[in-house]
């Protein structure tokens, strides 16, 4: 305005518009800028004798169309009067400040502009200058201005200008407020001046400021959304983190002027993004494992060292144990520390000292925040599990309101956690307890053998499984070998266990032979009774719905099973046995090396319908015979074959150690470390034999005077014996016995008297039907024989044979030490 102010007040035209014919650039002038707005002189009657090219554009007259006019042919409404005056120079010019008027553009229409006029004092025929501009260019110039002010004044992202010399040359109020010093006192100052020890921490940057703001200089190029680590000149002790862009600053001629900063303090931000990132490591890595003691370790491991320097958690024993707190259980005291040690986990007592944080949060129940220490109590419900302790080590800030709530937070999913490994805890306890005791406890010795077993439970996470063993003594001084394996873990799979192998005790009490004692089995896990038979006799294959999950007899039982029963008689060195989907036994003969006989492999149990085949295998005395479960065998490094090559290796190798030690070197051949992904039952036996000098056979005909010859032939064998005590009893068992078989069945009556740990005593007849014990009335002329049989022995029974039938009997010796020991 003053530019046309003096040359109005030397008016020549020639001069006065060379000053419009080039004006600087737009956007660094404002609207009303007598350089770049339509600029109109008048003179005192109102009479257009100045017209500038901005006019000319804005209401489209050229000059020569307007020059000589009244101002009111573009300009509608009377001429403003003049509301403020000022004085200038040596003219004195009154001026108005500019109003919203109405033009009249040549095409007719109206154009909104604003006007701004001053009056000219002595400066010959030009009267005023009227200054016009475009109305909504004014605003949005305005808008402008009103923008770089808040920038400067109000705007929350601070804003710094770096010359060449990448030195401070301004600054906005926000950098100030960080910088916390007038602007006169740091400018100037270059980067690491204002941030000492601060870094970029964005990958792929240089770590100092300097470094980037001159690659930004030389390049041109911008860099946007680097992180800034340091401390605010304002705030000291404290690492904020920033966000900064930066790019380059150019004038109209491309002269690089320096660096243009924006930087946003994101701290607050990075620290939400950095409590989220924790409790989604504590969701990753707290309570993968059902053990209280990994999980308190794995709650510091998640903490320390972003959140914490240290970690303590204090446990109550009982969760340790799998427990409820127990009655008068105090928790001001006798709290477990977990922590970790280079030789795994330690468990010690804590006791707090009197005023501790950790005793004020027992005391109060709630959490307690002493400066740097933060103790947050674990609960589920109402229940106190331990506490927590956080502990910050070289800090000056304390735990703030966010922290607290993130500490509650990891707590409370800990406690979770720690909740659910000690419900694991008792109910593994339970689950393992049951299984022990379903499993052998003591089992008898035999003369028949020799055995040595182990039983490794899973390392897996349910820890009880299905597997099992047995020695079953059985009549005629043979013994029952069984091993079997229920699919699955858990406490189903160990319920089945306990009820196959009270089953298998059962059915080998009554003298089974082993294939129908696996039909019987399979019996019980098969389809329902109710099966519809198929057509032409027999049951037709097992469907999915006839699963003895849904139909079967017993529908608890949910898995499946395999099995292997074996019987040995060591009279005659023969053992019987038949499988079920089971592996094979491994046999190593006296001299000979390791085999695995060919068995009729027969189905897994509960499939139904399908037949089991037996084999006998002459076993001569010393042999060994290994049964096993399959996971002895399988590992991940090796097939079941290649398991089973080592096993005869080992077995061959050390066929004569004793069974005790050859176990272990089995178990350490075939799991190392004693670790397995499976449970593993391992049963060694090592045959015996009983020699001709205990063993009695005699033959006789099916005659009236068998009775007779069979007391005087007992008598006679028990004396040799000398067991003289026993030849009353004896004779009367044998009398009865034989006289059953003359009168009942057919064929010649085989005796047989055994001297093992007990008198056995055995008929044998060709007869199928097994005597029932009865008890006469006082007019019956018999039926006594076989109720004084039971009365003078110990046991008695029947076993049934493909020829026939044998009644036996079981004696003790009088002073219970005049039988043949066991081991010899």
């Amino acid at each position: 305005m003053n530019r046309a102010v003096q040359a109005a007040g030397t008016w020549n035209a020639a001069s006065a518009w060379s000053a419009w014919e080039s004006p600087e650039p737009e956007d660094l002038r404002g609207p009303l800028d007598v350089a770049v707005a339509a600029a109109v002189v008048l003179d005192a009657r109102n009479t257009v004798i100045g017209w500038s090219p901005a006019a000319a554009e804005l209401l489209g007259y050229p000059a020569a169309d307007i020059v000589g006019r009244p101002a009111d042919v573009f300009l509608c409404g009377p001429a403003p009067e003049s509301t403020s005056e000022a004085g200038h120079g040596s003219a004195a010019t009154t001026v108005r400040r500019h109003e919203t008027r109405l033009a009249r553009h040549r095409d007719g229409r109206g154009v909104a502009v604003e006007a701004s006029e001053c009056k000219l004092a002595d400066s010959g025929p030009a009267a005023r200058i009227l200054v016009l501009a475009d109305s909504e260019r004014l605003r949005l110039w305005e808008s402008r201005l009103a923008m770089l002010d808040g920038l400067a004044t109000q705007s929350p992202i601070g804003l710094a200008i770096y010359d060449t010399d990448l030195r401070m040359a301004w600054a906005n109020a926000a950098s100030g407020e960080e910088i916390g010093r007038p602007f006169a006192q740091y400018r100037g100052m270059r980067s690491d001046e204002l941030y000492p020890g601060g870094t970029l921490v964005s990958e792929g940057y240089p770590r100092a400021l300097d470094e980037v703001m001159r690659r930004v200089l030389e390049t041109g190029e911008p860099v946007v959304d680097v992180h800034f680590l340091g401390q605010m000149p304002s705030d000291p002790g404290q690492d904020h983190l920033w966000s900064c862009s930066y790019y380059r600053l150019q004038d109209a001629e491309g002269r690089v002027l320096g660096v243009c900063e924006d930087a946003f303090d994101i701290t607050a931000r990075h620290e939400a993004q950095n409590r989220l990132a924790l409790l989604v490591a504590a969701g990753r890595s707290v309570g993968t494992s059902l053990d209280a003691t990994v999980t308190a370790r794995e709650i510091a491991g998640v903490a320390v060292p972003g959140f914490a320097s240290e970690v303590e958690v204090d446990l109550a024993p009982w969760v340790l144990e799998g427990g409820e707190p127990a009655d008068g259980w105090a928790p001001q005291s006798g709290l477990l520390r977990v922590t970790h040690a280079a030789e795994g986990i330690a468990r010690h007592v804590v006791e707090y000292p009197h005023g501790s944080p950790q005793l004020r949060s027992l005391s109060s129940g709630g959490r307690v925040l002493v400066e740097n220490v933060l103790v947050v109590p674990m609960r589920v419900g109402a229940g106190l599990l331990g506490l927590v302790t956080f502990t910050r080590t070289g800090r000056t800030a304390v735990f703030d309101n966010g922290e607290i709530s993130l500490a509650d937070e990891l707590v409370a999913r800990a406690a979770v956690c720690i909740d659910n490994a000690r419900r694991f805890t008792r109910e593994h306890a339970a689950a393992l307890t049951l299984q022990r005791e379903l499993l052998p406890q003591h089992l008898p010795r035999h003369s028949a053998v020799e055995f040595a077993h182990r039983y490794l439970p899973t390392d897996d996470v349910t820890g009880v499984g299905g597997d099992w063993f047995d020695v079953i003594p059985l009549s005629g001084a043979r013994v029952g070998l069984v091993v079997g394996d229920v699919v699955g873990h858990g406490l189903p799979a160990a319920a089945t266990m306990g009820r196959l192998r009270t089953t298998v005790e059962a059915l080998a009490k009554l003298d089974m032979a082993p294939e129908e004692l696996l039909t019987r089995l399979d019996d019980l896990m098969g389809p329902a009774p109710d099966t519809a038979p198929e057509e032409g006799g027999g049951r037709r294959p097992v469907e999915a719905a006839d699963s003895p999950v849904t139909n079967g007899p017993h529908p608890d039982v949910t898995t499946g099973a395999t099995c292997l029963y074996a019987v040995y008689d060591p009279v005659s060195r023969r053992c019987t046995m038949a499988r079920a989907g089971h592996l094979p036994p491994a046999v190593v003969r006296a001299g000979g090396a390791c085999s695995f006989p060919e068995l009729p492999e027969g189905p897994p149990l509960g499939l139904g319908g399908l037949p089991f085949e037996e084999t006998d295998l002459d076993l001569p005395a010393g042999s060994l015979l290994a049964l096993y479960t399959d996971g002895l065998m399988e590992a991940r490094d090796r097939d079941i074959d290649q398991g089973l090559e080592v096993l005869a290796r080992v077995l061959t190798d050390h066929r004569d150690l004793p069974l005790e030690e050859l176990c272990d070197q089995v178990v350490a051949a075939l799991l190392p470390g004693g670790t397995t992904a499976d449970d593993t039952a391992l049963l060694l036996v090592r045959t015996r034999e009983l020699d001709a000098g205990q063993v009695a056979v005699w033959e006789l005909a099916a005659e009236a005077v068998a009775a007779g010859r069979a007391r005087e032939l007992v008598t006679a064998q028990l004396r040799s014996w000398d067991l003289d005590e026993l030849a009353f009893e004896t004779e009367l068992v044998v009398s009865e016995l034989v006289t059953n078989a003359v009168r009942y069945a057919e064929g010649p009556v085989q005796i047989r008297l055994i001297r093992d740990r007990t008198l056995l005593c055995e008929v044998a007849d060709a007869g199928h039907t097994s005597p029932h014990l009865r008890h006469s009335t006082a007019e019956d002329e018999g039926g006594r024989g076989l109720f004084i049989v039971a009365q003078l022995v110990e046991r008695w029974g029947t076993r049934y044979t493909p020829s026939g039938k044998t009644i036996w009997t079981e004696q003790a010796f009088p002073d219970g030490g005049r039988g043949v020991p066991a081991e010899r």
